[in-house]
Parts: structure tokens; sequence; C-alpha cells
């Protein structure tokens, strides 16, 4: 089901398993709410879908938040659509009744990056986050832990030529700060999803404690 109330255009598929995350799928720079639905279902058949497009439109390009150039970021508008992700998902859990304590993200590049900054931001949306591809994108992080149980597991690229291998590892550093229990993963590959990214991340989220 496509809608475009609560703020984005966006898919809903709802849950055929119990006991399983609804996932928020984010899509990378061109990218809409189709993009990810096909990941979603491989790592967690039967999950609730929930995949939002980008309000952000760079060259025609749908986006999560604004950038000024590869890797400048504009943090203010960041912060601004964090938020405004933020609402969305509550206001989402509402309308078609999944648990709002139970969200976990998948995002890839830019869906990675507001991932992250929701997690940081506004820690109480999501219980976890699978970010493919990801760097920080705030400058100063929050640094004080966040109660309760946050996961987050980061896959990069080692030949990756958008994000190094130490901006994966500042994020990563900025989660654990915050308190999330943090795994990063490594692949041989550049700026994609790989076979070897889907797997990992499945176990990962198979491992997740149930909060059925």
């Amino acid at each position: 089901m496509t809608d475009t109330a609560l703020g984005y255009i966006h898919e809903f598929q709802p849950a055929t398993a119990k006991g399983l995350p609804t996932l928020l799928l984010l899509h990378g720079t061109g990218g809409d709410e189709h993009d990810l639905l096909p990941l979603g279902r491989m790592l967690a058949p039967g999950a609730a879908l929930l995949s939002p497009r980008g309000n952000v439109l760079e060259r025609e390009m749908a986006r999560f938040f604004r950038r000024f150039a590869e890797g400048v970021f504009d943090e203010e508008d960041v912060k601004r659509r964090a938020a405004e992700l933020a609402a969305f998902v509550a206001a989402a859990a509402k309308e078609y009744g999944f648990a709002a304590e139970n969200v976990v993200a998948a995002g890839f590049s830019n869906g990675a990056n507001i991932a992250g900054a929701v997690m940081l931001l506004h820690p109480e949306v999501l219980r976890g986050g699978i970010l493919l591809r990801a760097q920080g994108v705030l400058a100063a992080p929050p640094a004080a832990p966040v109660a309760g149980d946050r996961h987050a597991f980061l896959s990069a690229g080692e030949s990756d030529p958008i994000v190094t291998p130490g901006e994966t590892e500042k994020l990563a550093a900025a989660l654990r700060t915050a308190g999330a229990r943090v795994t990063l993963h490594w692949e041989a590959a550049g700026h994609i999803i790989t076979r070897g990214d889907i797997a990992a991340a499945r176990d990962w989220l198979a491992a997740l404690p149930s909060r059925s």
C-alpha cells in the first residue's frame, strides 16, 4: 500500500509473522519508497515494512536531508529532517497499529546516514539500525549515554570511494558513546550492497532479543 499521508510518500506492508520488529527502510540518494522493499523481505521475512521516500530533492533525486557538496552536509537540515522522520514513525505506528517500541531501521548510504542521526538525536524512536555504507553527519553528536537497549549494525566497504573507513569508525564511536551496542562489519566492496552485507545483517537482526 502506497500512501502520501503522514508527511511522506511511503509504502507500508503489514506483518505476516509474529514476533518481528517493524523495519523502517531508508533508501539512498535517488531512490524511492520501493527500492529497499526486497532488502526488507530478505532481512526479516514476514516483518512489517515501512518505507518512506525522502522529502528533499537534489537535482530531481530524492534524499532525506540536504547537503552542500559530496560529504558536506547541512547539519541544521539534518536535525530538522531527523525530527521529521521521528514524528513520521510515531504517526505511522498509530496509523498502522505496529509497536512503536519495536522498530529497526535498515538504510543504505543517505538513508543509513539519516537513520544514524535519528538514533543519536531521537534514541527513543529506533531500538536498532542496520546502517549500510553510513557515515556521521553531525559535527558534535550527543555524548550522553541514553537509557534503554539500543543496537546498531554498521557494514562498511573496504574500498568505498564515498565513505572512508575512518568516517564509518567515527559514526560507530559516536553511537557507542551514546550507549548503543555496535557491531561493525567490513566487506571487500565499494559503495554498494553486497550479499555479504545482507547475510551479516540478517544474522545480526535474528540475534536481537525478541520484543513480541
